[in-house]
């Protein structure tokens, strides 16, 4: 694989990975928002889907977004009578967000774009040495 082929995958990856902690803030930022009337569905946790891509002139790899979906994992009840979106029971469905799996994938997503950063910094690197030693 040439080292523009080497740029090209790796910033598919950082583009994908963007897309990823973009999602993963949004759905922290909406951990703990309810439905706005009472017995509605508060906010369902977003997750992204990709699928890789091959360039049929160059042959390599690249991350392309396939779609974000709706997590349909069940919602939390808890018990708050008092508050506005309570059911006729109390309860109040809580979002599917659970903020420690949202870290630890932000993490993940933060590490992938960064070893992305890398590889296009190794290959500017090769190609600035290429460059030098044609001089």
């Amino acid at each position: 694989m040439d080292l523009d082929n080497a740029v090209r995958v790796s910033s598919s990856g950082l583009r994908a990975q963007s897309l990823r902690m973009r999602v993963i803030a949004e759905n922290l930022a909406n951990a703990d928002s309810v439905a706005q009337m009472p017995g509605g569905d508060p906010y369902r946790r977003k997750v992204p889907s990709f699928r890789s891509e091959v360039d049929r002139v160059t042959g390599a790899s690249s991350v392309k977004i396939d779609r974000i979906d709706n997590d349909r994992s069940d919602f939390t009840r808890v018990y708050q009578p008092g508050h506005p979106s309570a059911d006729a029971k109390g309860y109040v469905l809580m979002p599917n967000v659970n903020t420690l799996i949202e870290s630890a994938d932000m993490k993940a997503a933060q590490r992938s774009y960064e070893a992305n950063l890398n590889a296009i910094e190794a290959a500017k690197t090769l190609t600035m040495r290429t460059i030098d030693l044609l001089k």
